[in-house]
């Protein structure tokens, strides 16, 4: 009888724990955490840029029998503007890349030395360069060398006569800047230069021949500073987000 009871009550025990149980909210897996998107600096892009650059035209006028009879600098200055493109691969928090820009430029300056004018100008020039980084985030600081190029023209101007020659140099640049993403796409940038276009030399024997000899020549060394802000498109989908569980 004993036996029959504890049977019994063992019974209504379990059925009332069922019936509990199947009251209770279902256990599920909580949703993946997900994190915000990791922002890289790799790939491709393009912008456009405008800034300010000034430098310095060291001149020697010479003449072979006579020697030099003129010896001095102005500077020339102007504002600058054009477009970028380039590269870049992000490793861990170092950014490696290449670049090329041009410039179309109002860069130019005159002197008078002696019964001469002098002019340089400089409609355009461009670079190809390495670009080296520090990314912190969205914000990247790099430095930036490498080919310069530009295209330079020089005039002379006497009571004698006119002369103008107009030549593409070959030199280098250096320098560096900060870059700031403001999202997956678009960035904002700042940036200093430096470029050392090398020396070249005229020879105006229209207008300083007349008065100084034949066999008159110019040589130059063009050096230039210059600042500029732009801004960048970054091709390519946003970065995928991380996806985390726990």
């Amino acid at each position: 009888m004993i036996r029959k009871l504890l049977l019994s009550a063992t019974g209504v025990v379990a059925m009332a724990g069922a019936a509990v149980a199947a009251d209770l909210p279902g256990r599920q897996a909580p949703p993946p955490y997900v994190a915000p998107p990791l922002f890289s600096w790799t790939g491709f892009y393009l912008g456009a840029q405008l800034g300010y650059a000034w430098g310095f035209d060291d001149f020697t006028a010479t003449n072979p029998f006579f020697g030099t009879f003129a010896n001095n600098s102005y500077n020339p200055n102007g504002v600058i503007g054009g477009a970028h493109v380039g590269y870049n691969y992000q490793v861990g928090q170092f950014v490696v890349g290449v670049e090329g820009d041009v410039d179309g430029t109002g860069y130019s300056g005159s002197r008078t030395a002696g019964f001469a004018r002098l002019t340089t100008e400089i409609p355009v020039q461009g670079s190809i360069r390495a670009r080296l980084g520090l990314a912190l985030d969205h914000a990247l600081l790099y430095v930036t060398g490498g080919v310069a190029f530009a295209g330079i023209d020089t005039t002379y101007a006497t009571f004698a006569g006119y002369d103008t020659f107009g030549k593409t140099r070959t030199g280098w640049t250096i320098g560096g800047g900060i870059e700031y993403a403001l999202n997956p796409n678009w960035s904002i940038r700042a940036e200093y230069r430096y470029a050392d276009f090398g020396s070249f030399r005229d020879y105006p024997v229209g207008s300083l021949a007349p008065i100084y000899g034949l066999g008159t020549f110019v040589q130059h060394q063009q050096t230039q500073h210059a600042i500029r802000g732009g801004v960048t498109y970054k091709f390519g989908p946003p970065t995928a987000p991380v996806v985390a569980t726990y």
